[in-house]
């Protein structure tokens, strides 16, 4: 219902035969720079905020440039920045272009390792500035560093501290750039010390250059900066001198896929994109483990290290749930799990009167949980079926009719609500655009029979609750529902993610402020003052003695207490059709997706220290500009 923004998407592909054996084999040297355009368009659902994109021409000789990027803003910016690149082939010849020896010499963008990224910002920072690819240039190439990544991190203030001290100046208080400036001051000492050896065995101009390009380690690059980053990340990047590399956060948080063969080795964040681009089956493609980096060098042998220690996996759940494709064959059954397992709490909500209930779901990520929930019920009808054809037969021959009642039964499912259009907020202002926003979605009119069918209507979460309290609610009652059974494949959303997903306040969250109604209105005002008092008590504690106290604000009730109260808020005025609201449970949620453990924004388990100091910050930050000002 509410779109959450998500940070981010990228790709990577490192070509290992020369151009012209792509240009034979495919028909074009630029066999890696439109498979690349593929690997972003395919992940176009993890960043709609800005693309860019990066190469390197290994191999280039002195004078000439061999590292490219192009950025862009805005929902179209892959196709902007590809468009761009190929506006830089307008002045070759046809001839020319379909050289590819030509073209490695003298066309931009015609190199050997590439890589893309989608962005969604959580910070706020939507400039153009702030889009990755980063790039950290230096007249040696080994030491120009260009840097992407899908990633959060929950300490930059300590990160920041850490290259200060060494005596750096980072321009801009951001992880992307404090991060750059860390990588790019390791890569410095990494080469500084290569630079050493060389002098020691005797080596001087050029043959100093070769042997550092030769010898750069990123592993060594990775080992020393990694292990003071806290959060989810999958980290990637390129040196001027052909080194490619990508890095998984310890916990697994963020997801990375890998794929190689004698011609490409790639990543991406999702793997159907792999299997679509490079025709490949599942268990072809590799997904890089936690703490894990893939390495490969300027030679073209491909490392794989453990570069910091694996820890408890806490793969972000809310992949499967909401950001990934529902392409993945994993993915896909593990939404229709979600839906399937609300079969018994939705039953209960209809009072069991399946025959008078309408299915239908909130486009359009929530349709596979939708196929799921269907199936579900029609297993129940089955089995009802089963029953009464016994319980038929047990007396008497059937009749006709008798049996026709029964195999006739069978589940209601219609696509009730369209996303209609989206609100362009210059058309108007004030009240006309709050009309304008509640008309967002449609309904397909006479789908249901007023007054006497229930409609149940599944979506993937919900988390703010803004859009169905300004648009799907209003919208939905227009059909006269008996009732408005609300379902949300996930759990209750209870906490902010700080690891990529763009939900940080307390007071976003629609079960967070509904916790607090409830408190207020028994009056355990005391409730509240305390967990302020202990979240600033934690503000010098060390980061493993970090604890949630957040918590506490939700004991006092059930899941259903708090989804009633929800109802209360979310119900527009002068609707008096019941309403329900039907979570999935925290089990529930891990029988659906068993590998992905990481549930924070639910449970308030945060994987980090870092994510728990940035809870107790929140909260603080709630009390003291709501809350206190009672």
């Amino acid at each position: 219902m509410e779109q959450l923004k998500h940070e981010c998407g990228v790709a990577m592909i490192r070509l290992k035969k020369p151009l012209e054996y792509y240009q034979q084999k495919y028909g074009t040297w630029m066999y890696g720079l439109n498979k690349l355009y593929l690997l972003m368009e395919k992940q176009h659902n993890r960043g709609q905020e800005g693309a860019g994109l990066a190469c390197v021409k290994m191999c280039a000789e002195a004078g000439t440039e061999y590292m490219f990027r192009e950025r862009a803003m805005g929902s179209g910016a892959i196709g902007e920045i590809f468009a761009a690149v190929n506006s830089q082939f307008r002045d070759f010849s046809a001839e020319q272009l379909g050289d590819a020896t030509f073209a490695k010499k003298n066309i931009p963008f015609a190199g050997e390792i590439y890589m893309g990224h989608l962005r969604y910002s959580t910070t706020g920072k939507r400039a153009l500035s702030f889009v990755h690819p980063f790039m950290r240039r230096n007249n040696w190439r080994a030491k120009n560093l260009c840097l992407c990544g899908n990633f959060n991190l929950t300490n930059v203030d300590e990160v920041f501290q850490s290259i200060s001290a060494t005596g750096q100046h980072p321009r801009v208080y951001s992880d992307t750039f404090i991060l750059l400036e860390q990588m790019g001051h390791r890569l410095d000492r990494e080469s500084e010390r290569l630079f050493n050896i060389a002098l020691e065995r005797g080596l001087t101009g050029q043959d100093i250059t070769r042997f550092i390009e030769e010898n750069i380690d990123m592993r060594n690059v990775l080992s020393t900066a990694a292990p003071l980053w806290d959060g989810g990340f999958v980290i990637c990047g390129m040196t001027g001198s052909g080194e490619m590399f990508s890095m998984r956060d310890p916990w697994g948080i963020r997801p990375a896929f890998w794929y190689q063969d004698d011609e490409i080795l790639v990543l991406a964040s999702e793997r159907p994109v792999l299997q679509t681009a490079f025709d490949l089956e599942a268990d072809q493609i590799k997904e890089l483990e936690p703490g894990q980096g893939l390495v490969m060098h300027a030679s073209g042998e491909v490392v794989l290290s453990q570069i910091l220690p694996a820890r408890e996996k806490r793969s972000c759940s809310f992949e499967r749930i909401y950001f990934s494709r529902g392409s993945d064959l994993d993915i896909y059954q593990e939404r229709k799990n979600l839906g399937e397992q609300l079969t018994e709490r939705i039953t209960e909500a209809i009072d069991g009167d399946v025959a008078h209930t309408v299915f239908s779901f909130i486009p359009n990520t929530a349709e596979v949980a939708y196929y799921g929930m269907l199936r579900g019920f029609k297993k129940a009808l089955n089995r009802q079926k089963v029953r009464e054809i016994c319980e038929l037969t047990r007396d008497h021959q059937p009749t006709e009719e008798e049996v026709k009642r029964i195999v006739g039964m069978y589940i209601r499912s219609e696509k009730v609500a369209w996303k209609d259009i989206k609100l362009r907020t210059f058309i108007t202002e004030g009240n006309q655009r709050n009309d304008l926003a509640a008309h967002v979605y449609d309904i397909t009119y006479g789908s249901l029979v007023p007054y006497e069918d229930n409609l149940v209507i599944i979506d993937d979460s919900i988390v703010r609750g803004t859009t169905l309290k300004e648009s799907i609610i209003r919208i939905l009652d227009r059909l006269h529902p008996r009732k408005i059974v609300l379902v949300s494949s996930s759990p209750q959303v209870r906490y902010p993610d700080y690891y990529g997903i763009d939900m940080a306040r307390m007071d976003e969250f629609i079960a967070f402020r509904a916790a607090i109604e409830l408190l207020v209105e028994r009056g355990e005002w005391a409730v509240i003052d305390d967990v302020y008092r202990l979240c600033v008590g934690q503000r010098s504690l060390p980061k493993d003695e970090l604890q949630n106290h957040v918590r506490k604000i939700y004991e006092p009730f059930t899941d259903e207490d708090i989804s009633r109260k929800m109802v209360e808020m979310l119900r527009p005025e002068g609707i008096t059709t019941p309403i329900e609201i039907v979570y999935q449970s925290l089990e529930g949620l891990h029988r659906a997706c068993p590998n992905h453990a990481g549930d924070w924004y639910f449970s308030g388990n945060y994987p980090t220290p870092g994510g728990l100091r940035l809870l107790n910050q929140a909260f603080i930050d709630y009390y003291e500009n709501v809350y206190a000002k009672r």
